[in-house]
């Protein structure tokens, strides 16, 4: 496995003082030689003489340059002390400021702090102005929620092809060799169902946002139809219908007569058909049971409380940051993990008959 960059100087620089081949007191070549050198941004030499002087192998005087400390008295010292300084990860959330949406950081932090690693916690837009080069020259590694599947997909290639530590939430990009941490979202959906057909409902309706459906909502749409297929019902949304979405839900309802229950792809579609079904004159749980996806903070509170699948957010914060930790640590390519999610009964769904 090839070295990121900044590592191939570092590793090199470390050799030649720990045997001699760099005296106490040596100048070191500067940033511009070991850029052009190793033809690499003067960023990623950069990041490897501090890391050298953050060992304690180098100093470096202003105006003057990099040189060799006093030689240390074996390898094995120096490798402690680089263990023991702070590694600096990048979490990258869409929704970094409004943590009702889901907290991650709840299971992620702890992990960090036991294993002295600083998180850095910014929004997506925080990578459209970065290189590469300056992600890795900063970071020590990377959890990326990914919320769109083609974005940032040329810096995300870039950083895979310098063996950059990255752990992906929420999607799998089956065209980058990165684990992902997601949550069981095919299970979720079968929850659901089974838990509406256990109350006696026949004719289940799935209800998107947009005729544009992400991996997750995907993935919780195979669940319902695999759930209803099973009980031998035959009623389905088809997920080609595009009236099948929050915005013309009144439309697909008078289309569907029959339909006595919705599955919303997620809470904020679940908590707008509340909204649309009381607008029409029907109430839930009445006329419509609802559930939906995430267990916001907001599905509690709405009226009737909703029924919903919780993600556990907690442990996949904490599983990503155990998987990212694995890689650091021991340059090990952790694999996919598969969090369980979690029905949650409140108020939106009833028993007919």
């Amino acid at each position: 496995m090839s070295l990121p960059l900044y590592m191939k100087i570092l590793t090199d620089l470390k050799q030649q003082i720990l045997n001699g081949q760099l005296t106490a007191g040596a100048k070191l070549p500067t940033e511009k030689e070991l850029s052009e050198s190793y033809s690499v941004s003067r960023i990623t030499s950069k990041r490897a003489l501090t890391e050298l002087e953050q060992d304690g192998l180098i100093y470096r005087v202003r105006g003057k340059g990099s040189f060799v400390k006093a030689a240390h008295t074996s390898e094995s010292s120096t490798s402690t002390a680089a263990n023991d300084k702070p590694k600096r990860i990048l979490f990258v959330l869409p929704f970094v400021n409004d943590l009702s949406v889901g907290n991650f950081n709840e299971g992620l932090a702890p992990v960090m702090a036991e294993n002295h690693t600083d998180v850095m916690m910014v929004a997506l837009d925080f990578l459209a102005n970065k290189t590469a080069a300056e992600v890795m020259a900063e970071f020590d590694g990377m959890i990326y929620y990914v919320n769109d599947i083609d974005q940032y997909l040329d810096l995300l290639l870039e950083l895979s092809l310098s063996q950059f530590p990255v752990i992906l939430l929420d999607k799998k990009l089956y065209d980058l060799p990165y684990p992902a941490v997601l949550s069981d979202n095919v299970d979720g959906g079968r929850q659901a169902t089974k838990a509406l057909i256990a109350e006696g409902h026949r004719h289940i309706a799935y209800l998107f946002w947009d005729v544009q459906h992400p991996q997750s909502v995907r993935q919780r749409y195979l669940g319902y139809i695999q759930e209803l297929k099973e009980a031998g019902l035959s009623f389905h949304t088809s997920m080609d219908d595009q009236t099948a979405n929050a915005k013309m839900l009144t439309r697909y309802l008078a289309a569907h007569p029959e339909i006595t229950a919705l599955i919303c792809e997620n809470d904020l579609v679940a908590i707008d058909a509340m909204r649309q079904i009381r607008q029409a004159g029907k109430t839930v749980p009445d006329d419509y049971s609802i559930i939906g996806f995430d267990d916001i903070q907001a599905a509690a509170l709405v009226d009737p409380p909703l029924t919903t699948v919780a993600q556990n957010f907690k442990e996949l914060g904490a599983t990503a940051g155990r998987a990212l930790l694995e890689q650091l640590q021991q340059n090990a390519i952790p694999t996919d993990a598969l969090i369980p999610v979690t029905l949650v009964k409140r108020r939106s769904t009833r028993q007919i008959h």
